[in-house]
């Protein structure tokens, strides 16, 4: 007596479908061994645009965390990031970076991402400037949620 073995797993598939059904599972088993970029906030997550800087007059007025602001010291503002998040920032024009914490909100002028203490804005040299392309990578997060 004869058996038939089918060749395939599933014999009654066209070979179309069984083609689209190969493809399907490269890209399941594909897409569950990718990297999925860091979230908000997360070591790693990046964002660029433009960073501007705070100037002499905000010497000692309060910013958001309470504190007050030093021109010297390695701070920077931020819309959303938690204060505390330390980032780095690479000004795009001439590749220097500067590490900052987070300790304000803002900048609140559109398409920019930033606003670097002097002494930051210093490290990167964008004082005369004013304005530069950057991007914002954290490289601690914050402690506080």
């Amino acid at each position: 007596m004869l058996t038939f073995l089918p060749t395939s797993p599933f014999p009654i598939l066209s070979r179309a479908a069984k083609s689209t059904l190969a493809a399907a599972t490269v890209a399941l088993c594909l897409s569950s061994c990718a990297t999925t970029a860091p979230g908000f906030g997360e070591k790693g997550y990046v964002e660029e645009g433009k960073a501007s800087y705070y100037g002499r007059k905000f010497q000692g007025r309060k910013m958001a965390n309470g504190e007050r602001y030093r021109r010297n010291k390695l701070t920077a503002a931020h819309k959303k990031l938690p204060f505390g998040t330390q980032v780095e920032v690479t000004n795009l024009q001439n590749n220097k970076s500067v590490r900052v914490e987070i300790t304000d909100r803002g900048p609140f002028v559109r398409g920019r991402i930033v606003d670097l203490s002097e002494a930051a804005a210093r490290r990167v040299n964008m004082i005369n400037s004013g304005v530069a392309p950057v991007r914002l990578e954290v490289v601690k997060p914050s402690k506080v949620k």
